[in-house]
């Protein structure tokens, strides 16, 4: 991880949002791209259909243009930098997803497994949600993060139907020791549960994490996404 953000700070980039190349970059995009981002505002959305157990889901935006763009080449390229644009439309999804008043808050990120560690440099959605728990907290949301849920070997569920997703995703994941559940669960009490992830698509992930923390006792009381696939429908 740490070469990753040495070779994104040192080396010429194109826009990570347009490919634009030989211009001025802002945390990884090119200006028109940065405004676009940071234009996007939080909105519920819903896979349709959605699986059973799926909490509420809020998302920064659609997964299309320079979002989708910005987000493949942090994931799969490697450029950290955009982890500061990114984990801010986090973090405006985990406040509109806890109720939009400002209150004690518990991340649960989506663990990621140890082969997609390696692969993607670090477990990038952890990061985003460390980020975006520490710009909650500068605006008034104490915030914490916990991971009682570890990520099991999976297959690749790119061409799996939904309801093949579904029964992926309730074996992708297992608690970790008696001791991380028990912290993760005295840590939310009194706190708003939010899941976070960076995409939702059928929301089977989401729905089988969710009922896997409910056999450690924590509730989740919604979920939060930077981006949405096209093809669910916003409520």
């Amino acid at each position: 991880m740490v070469l990753a953000a040495l070779a994104d700070l040192v080396l010429p980039a194109e826009c990570a949002g347009c490919a634009s190349a030989h211009v001025p970059l802002r945390q990884g995009t090119c200006v028109s791209c940065a405004a676009t981002l940071a234009a996007l505002r939080p909105r519920v959305v819903r896979p349709d259909p959605a699986p059973p157990g799926l909490p509420a889901c809020v998302a920064a935006g659609e997964y299309a243009g320079p979002l989708r763009e910005a987000l493949l080449a942090y994931k799969e390229r490697g450029r950290v930098s955009l982890a500061a644009p990114l984990s801010a439309l986090l973090a405006e999804s985990v406040a509109a997803a806890a109720g939009g008043a400002r209150r004690p808050v518990l991340l649960v990120p989506v663990p990621s497994t140890t082969a997609a560690v390696r692969e993607r440099h670090g477990d990038h959605v952890r990061r985003l949600a460390d980020r975006a728990a520490k710009t909650l907290g500068r605006a008034g949301w104490p915030t914490v993060v916990a991971q009682p849920v570890r990520a099991l070997p999976k297959p690749d569920a790119t061409h799996l139907d939904s309801a093949q997703r579904a029964i992926a995703a309730a074996a992708a994941f297992g608690l970790r020791s008696a001791r991380h559940t028990s912290a993760a669960a005295r840590a939310a009490h009194g706190r708003a549960v939010v899941v976070v992830d960076d995409i939702v698509t059928t929301g089977a992930t989401l729905a089988a994490l969710t009922a896997l923390l409910a056999r450690a006792e924590i509730a989740v009381d919604a979920a939060a996404l930077i981006a949405a696939t096209r093809k669910r429908h916003p409520q």
